[in-house]
């Protein structure tokens, strides 16, 4: 009897140590004190404001309503779109850690200097080699020139 209840507390500590370990892999990609705030924007690429968005790489800012805790890193690659949340994803959220293009290829985090590439959100260097900013999904209708993008 008590051989079984070892091998059964040994078996128990050891599932729950495997289902902890992989879950901690399955954060969306964040840090536990990444903000989780709505993201709902339309876009409408008809408008000025929004004109970087008509060509491929071209990016914009977004600081909509609904755009998340500090805003959206939005970039076009080819026919499609990547919409980044400018918190960076490896660091609790301070003053100094919103993240910003730097040269029109990089996505950058000014208070470690890590670096994400823009089109892709691979990264480059820094502390954040395994995280890449964090992505929203989006839907365009070439038709009528609107992305929705949204969490």
């Amino acid at each position: 009897m008590k051989k079984t209840f070892s091998i059964l507390s040994i078996s128990t500590i050891l599932i729950f140590s495997i289902l902890t370990i992989n879950s901690c892999g399955s954060r969306e990609d964040t840090v536990s004190c990444f903000p989780s705030n709505p993201v709902n924007v339309t876009l409408n690429l008809n408008l000025p404001a929004y004109y970087n968005l008509t060509y491929d790489g071209g990016w914009i800012y977004v600081n909509e309503q609904q755009a998340g805790t500090r805003g959206l890193i939005v970039v076009r690659v080819g026919d499609n779109f990547k919409a980044y949340d400018r918190n960076a994803p490896h660091l609790c959220p301070d003053s100094n850690t919103t993240l910003e293009v730097k040269d029109n290829i990089s996505i950058l985090c000014p208070k470690d200097n890590t670096k994400w590439i823009l089109r892709t959100g691979e990264p480059q260097s820094g502390s954040a080699t395994s995280l890449p900013p964090k992505t929203y999904l989006n839907n365009y209708d070439p038709a009528t020139k609107t992305l929705n993008i949204y969490y």
